[in-house]
């Protein structure tokens, strides 16, 4: 398995984002899907990797720098086929990683409050998220759940 930084270009990670997408709409209502299309996700305040096995996409993942200081986990996505893999913690725990390495003191994240979000809910609590409140520019929203995972400082 191997994460690297992507370019966004590529056939299979489009196809994984437009179905992350496409999901996020099944499951939620409009104003509730706060995925980021290929466009934002283009912005230079955003860090895209995926992940592969050999040519096979297994995963996707980004870092939204939102404050110094602090980031937020975006485009956490699994194909269906190659969920249970490893891929997202792998992916998560390299995000902590690159935080850290950027001093980040908080990385905090959005995600779904229905039971098909629960799985993305438990990895989260697995890593050290908690529940928090809305933060950036998020309100209060039935449709989500918002976390945080306070980082140590690295400096000295």
């Amino acid at each position: 398995m191997r994460i690297e930084i992507d370019d966004l270009t590529r056939p299979e990670v489009i196809a994984l984002l437009n179905e992350h997408l496409a999901n996020m709409y099944e499951l939620s209502p409009p104003e509730s899907v706060h995925a980021l299309d290929l466009a934002k996700l283009r912005q230079p305040d955003i860090t895209f990797w995926s992940v592969w096995d050999g040519d096979g996409l297994l995963g996707c993942g980004a870092l939204k720098e939102l404050a110094p200081g602090h980031g937020e986990v975006k485009s956490m996505r699994t194909p269906a086929a190659r969920r249970r893999t490893g891929a997202g913690r792998a992916v998560l725990a390299h995000i902590i990683g690159v935080a850290r390495q950027r001093n980040y003191q908080r990385l905090s994240l959005e995600t779904g409050s229905s039971d098909a979000f629960r799985p993305a809910q438990v990895l989260y609590e697995s890593a050290g998220f908690t529940r928090c409140g809305p933060f950036g520019s998020y309100a209060e929203d039935p449709h989500s759940v918002f976390m945080t995972l306070q980082l140590p400082s690295t400096r000295s």
